[in-house]
């Protein structure tokens, strides 16, 4: 398994959990410094952030590109994939599809998480989650013409009454019938949503994608009453080699919280 840390470029999410902010530079020189092996960028749009830029940054600091975000759609652009407009939902696949046609040239995934949306009002549950399926099946067809792969995150139930937890994300992917789309498996909002965060890894298997390493209150790992031990060793048992990345809160600073963050990862993983 490999560490890797975010950097947020989206003004409109100041206050979320990134760990480092604006800079991109600055946020690879940081990571660099700390031994991470990898950034994960969240950026306003598909052209904030220049391929060439990106590649001379990454090349620079020793950093793989770990995965693109694609928050900015919903939190700056106001685009859903369950929209009750179907110009919106047009708009957001175009948008997803925008950012993984970036992440595809550094060998990265791009996630869905917030751009999913919720059910409510006219769109009920069947219908959202009708949308969204149609949604994932074209993005699908998109990541397999790239030979990348779509990275779909259940969040908890405060952000999204969709999907919460990795085992309905497992049976909703599956009756899909995709080719390329995994889950992110995000610690945190697992805390709230899951009895057994180790168990429900387990039973996810081979659909875990990627790992937001993040503890029970939105904070570096080890800052929060996250047991790591069990949920790093059902990682091992299903084979898992990708990344662990900080999605977290820079709290109390972002240095702490990229510190505290590398040394738990070198804790637990070895």
């Amino acid at each position: 398994m490999k560490s890797a840390v975010t950097v947020s470029l989206v003004p409109e999410a100041r206050g979320g959990p990134f760990v480092y902010w604006d800079d991109l530079a600055a946020g690879c020189r940081a990571a660099a410094a700390l031994g991470f092996d990898a950034v994960e960028v969240f950026p306003p749009g598909p052209d904030a952030v220049a391929p060439d830029a990106l590649r001379a940054l990454l090349d620079d600091n020793g950093l793989s590109l770990a995965a693109v975000g694609t928050g900015a759609g919903w939190v700056k652009h106001k685009l859903s994939l369950t929209s009750p407009d179907a110009a919106v939902r047009d708009k957001a696949v175009a948008f997803v599809q925008s950012i993984m046609t970036l992440a595809a040239k550094f060998d990265a995934p791009a996630i869905i998480g917030s751009m999913q949306g919720k059910w409510d009002g006219a769109v009920t549950k069947p219908i959202a989650l009708r949308y969204l399926g149609s949604a994932l099946f074209k993005l699908d067809e998109h990541a397999h013409d790239l030979g990348t792969t779509l990275l779909y995150e259940p969040l908890n139930r405060y952000e999204t009454n969709l999907i919460n937890t990795l085992g309905d994300g497992v049976q909703f992917l599956a009756a899909l019938g995709t080719r390329s789309v995994k889950l992110l498996a995000d610690l945190y909002h697992m805390n709230i949503e899951e009895t057994n965060l180790a168990d429900a890894l387990r039973s996810a298997g081979p659909y875990v994608g990627h790992v937001h390493f993040a503890d029970s209150n939105r904070r570096a790992a080890g800052l929060g009453h996250t047991d790591f031990a069990p949920i790093v060793a059902a990682l091992v048992e299903i084979g898992y080699t990708g990344y662990l990345s900080a999605e977290v809160l820079p709290l109390p600073d972002s240095d702490t919280a990229a510190r505290t963050t590398i040394a738990n990862f070198r804790k637990y993983v070895t």
